[in-house]
């Protein structure tokens, strides 16, 4: 059966139309980027069941790239097939990646750009807002027992208190899930017993040879973009400043496990003192674009290429540039999951994995509670830097300077969303308009 004839599926242009919305509203990094598209796929279209968004998301979590991306990528693969995923993937990061051009081609020419800041900082409150909602509905949903429940909160301790590097929290819940599947059995079936299957699920389980008829052209697919992936990094080895972007960024694209955040510190320090393509003060300009626009933070890698092309070969090598940095970052995100779903998909019931991907659903809570905390401090207070507290260093704000306006509008935000009930659109567009009103109008 074609999932497509199935009442109620949507066909491949009604997903492509809300793949779409998704990449125009993804700001906010993974986590806000991953509530979002819970809230799209899950509750409120019943596409996607919980169970089978956080299995996704926990194979998701185990590859090098953006999280998010890949999971949009992998949630489009099993909806429409290889046109599917590439839909998905590439809309997510389309709006971002025009958006990151623009702001770059205004920053290198024009410098700082006060009014799209302006702009862009009622949507970091909101965004704020909409993290957290998702923190306590994922928590709720995936969170069924004892032992899922240590995992979650010693994820957190071990990112926000120990610096624990991402892959090895993952790895560790990993094992313990499948050490003991048992204790996660209940974990991510959050949804009521009597409750409808979603519309993804309902299909599969009426034809559950579907998955594996896809699985062959998804192959080839992977393999299709491991080529496209190496292709220009072998043709341009002896191309001076292309060829060090090019190589460089791959390099990047198979060790950023955690998102941005995990290797954001060495993309600094090879950029700005070994390339010396750009310097520490415009590094921290690009992060904040990146946060502050739609798409993945790993953009940021977008404006680095920019701005190395841009210092050499003027305003076209800068488009060059950002381009060729997009493609060797993301076509690999592509190659992972084409290659690596079906497999996913075929154990799905395997007792043991889906302890081992469950550990990692439990892990990811205390991931996304880590997020929501370090976006949020960085959102309301101006200052956060390393502290000792006892024998640990943790990030924590200066009181202050605390940012009253930001605290004002991330009120708002929450009044907007959990009290108002205007939806994420009207409520993005609510705090971006105070926020734009508060930082030029009111000059705050």
């Amino acid at each position: 059966m074609d999932g497509t004839r199935q009442p109620g599926f949507p066909s491949f242009w009604d997903a492509v139309r809300v793949w779409w919305r998704i990449g125009l509203l993804s700001f906010g990094g993974p986590a806000a980027q991953i509530a979002l598209m819970h809230r799209e796929l899950v509750e409120e279209r019943r596409w996607v069941s919980d169970a089978r968004f956080l299995h996704a998301l926990n194979f998701c979590m185990l590859l090098p790239g953006p999280e998010a991306q890949q999971l949009a990528t992998y949630l489009g693969w099993l909806m429409h097939g290889v046109r599917g995923g590439l839909a998905a993937g590439l809309l997510f990061i389309l709006p971002g990646v025009v958006v990151m051009m623009a702001l770059s081609l205004i920053y290198a020419t024009l410098g700082a750009v006060p009014v799209v800041a302006a702009l862009f900082f009622g949507l970091k409150c909101a965004v704020l807002v909409l993290v957290v909602e998702a923190l306590l509905r994922v928590a709720r949903r995936a969170l069924n027992g004892a032992l899922p429940w240590f995992v979650a909160v010693a994820a957190f301790l071990a990112l926000f208190a120990f610096a624990v590097p991402f892959p090895v929290v993952v790895l560790a819940a990993a094992l313990i899930g499948y050490a003991l599947p048992q204790a996660f059995a209940a974990s991510g079936h959050g949804a009521a017993k009597n409750e409808a299957p979603a519309l993804l699920d309902a299909v599969l389980a009426a034809d559950p040879g579907r998955s594996e008829r896809m699985a062959r052209l998804a192959r080839r697919a992977g393999l299709v973009a491991l080529l496209l992936w190496v292709w220009p990094v072998a043709l341009l080895t002896d191309v001076r400043l292309f060829g060090d972007i090019a190589w460089f960024f791959s390099k990047m694209a198979v060790v950023t496990f955690g998102g941005a955040y995990a290797v954001l510190a060495y993309v600094a320090q090879e950029a700005v003192e070994s390339y010396r393509w750009l310097t520490a003060q415009e590094m921290l300009a690009g992060l904040g674009l990146a946060e502050t626009t739609p798409g993945p933070l790993i953009l940021v890698l977008q404006f680095v290429g920019f701005l190395a092309a841009y210092r050499e070969a003027g305003v076209l090598g800068g488009f060059a540039g950002a381009l060729l940095t997009v493609w060797v970052t993301f076509a690999p995100c592509f190659a992972w999951i084409f290659l690596g779903a079906p497999y996913v998909e075929r154990l799905h019931d395997a007792p043991r994995l889906k302890g081992a991907l469950a550990g990692v659903t439990a892990a990811v809570v205390g991931v996304i509670a880590n997020l929501a905390l370090w976006f949020g401090l960085r959102v309301v207070f101006s200052r956060v830097e390393p502290t000792a507290v006892g024998p640990l260093t943790l990030g924590l704000p200066d009181p202050l300077s605390m940012v009253p306006d930001a605290l004002a509008l991330t009120a708002l935000a929450a009044v907007c969303l959990f009290v108002l009930k205007l939806g994420v659109v009207r409520t993005l567009g609510v705090t971006a308009a105070a926020g734009f009103a508060t930082r030029t109008i009111l000059g705050l």
